[in-house]
């Protein structure tokens, strides 16, 4: 068929032997349809260059496709509100073209809390889903929900081992841990001694967003600094008082540590600590490009912060599902590892 003739879903119906109703179930995700009917369906497509119009099509009907973020409850200056500001993002470049975005928040500390969000969230019947995997055991069995419900679902943040999902945008999380652990040390062998500060989540000890992060570092310790002990001191990021005594209490103990680190994106919680006991040879690495982080780094108090952009990270989810959703259109890669960027004192005001 000729470039500039018009393609029609006649068309594709004749060059795969369906129905007109099959084809038209298959470019706009209505009804059952078999995987070989499917299959057949995108072959053509491809082959002719088939474009639909769904975009036009939706619009003069008034009909919008509900994209739905699981996203944790967020305060200001924290992570997961720079993650949000994509929402807004993504609804101002989607809402044209018929796709509207809301969110489902839970508390992150409380499985319970991220169970109910994703029972709302079905009960929505959204189109498609981005997520962020807190709830390990939790995210993988909420996926299956999904798949069975044929619902394409997008991660960002971390992923669980799977391969159901549509699309991963976010950092290489073993590779940002091998990076953050050449900061730290600043390419020196054999270091004696590392504190890592960690965050106390979810009573029952399934929420741990960092595992691969801190497979990366210890790696790269185990290879650089085999001897090197690493000290474990977990806080509580609702009580800054205990935090404090607690790093007075470890580093009474530990007076000769001078690397600390934290893979999360809160490593202000212990910036008051540092800053009453300073020390010009300690290095202290943390993550994400938090306002609190970033007044850290400019202070000279943390050494060097790993930072991303969850906003774009959302954005790009979005408009990933968007183009599945209206057009069948998968996306290039399936995983789409943002960049890492390596903040300093010298470079923070320019980034």
């Amino acid at each position: 068929m000729a470039p500039t003739e018009k393609i029609t879903i006649n068309d594709i119906a004749r060059r795969t032997g369906l129905s007109k109703g099959t084809v038209d179930r298959v470019l706009h995700n209505r009804g059952e349809v078999s995987r070989k009917s499917y299959d057949k369906v995108m072959k053509v497509i491809q082959e002719l260059g088939y474009e639909p119009n769904v975009y036009a099509s939706l619009l003069a009907k008034g009909v919008s496709q509900l994209v739905a973020i699981l996203i944790p409850a967020h305060e200001p200056g924290s992570f997961w509100e720079l993650a949000a500001s994509g929402i807004e993002k993504a609804a101002a470049g989607t809402g044209t073209i018929g796709i509207r975005v809301e969110p489902f928040e839970y508390d992150q500390y409380d499985i319970d809390s991220f169970r109910d969000a994703c029972n709302r969230l079905l009960e929505a019947q959204p189109a498609g889903v981005v997520l962020a995997p807190l709830f390990l055991e939790e995210t993988v069995t909420f996926a299956g929900r999904l798949k069975e419900a044929g619902i394409p679902y997008v991660f960002i943040d971390s992923k669980p081992e799977s391969d159901d999902y549509l699309a991963y945008f976010g950092m290489p999380l073993y590779k940002s841990g091998y990076l953050c652990a050449d900061q730290l040390t600043g390419g020196q062998e054999n270091v004696d001694s590392v504190l890592m500060v960690r965050v106390m989540r979810d009573r029952l000890q399934q929420s741990d967003p960092t595992i691969n992060r801190r497979a990366g570092f210890m790696d790269y310790m185990l290879e650089h600094s085999p001897e090197c002990t690493l000290g474990n001191l977990f806080i509580d990021p609702g009580d800054p008082n205990g935090t404090y005594f607690k790093l007075d209490d470890w580093f009474q103990e530990h007076p000769s540590v001078k690397h600390v680190v934290m893979f999360n994106s809160r490593i202000h919680l212990i910036v008051p600590w540092l800053e009453d006991h300073p020390d010009a040879g300690r290095r202290v690495v943390g993550f994400d490009n938090l306002s609190a982080n970033l007044e850290a780094l400019r202070r000279g108090t943390v050494t060097s912060l790993i930072a991303q952009h969850p906003d774009d990270q959302v954005r790009l989810a979005v408009e990933t599902l968007a183009e599945y959703i209206l057009r069948k259109k998968l996306p290039p890669r399936k995983d789409n590892f943002m960049h890492m960027d390596i903040l300093t004192r010298y470079n923070v005001d320019y980034y």
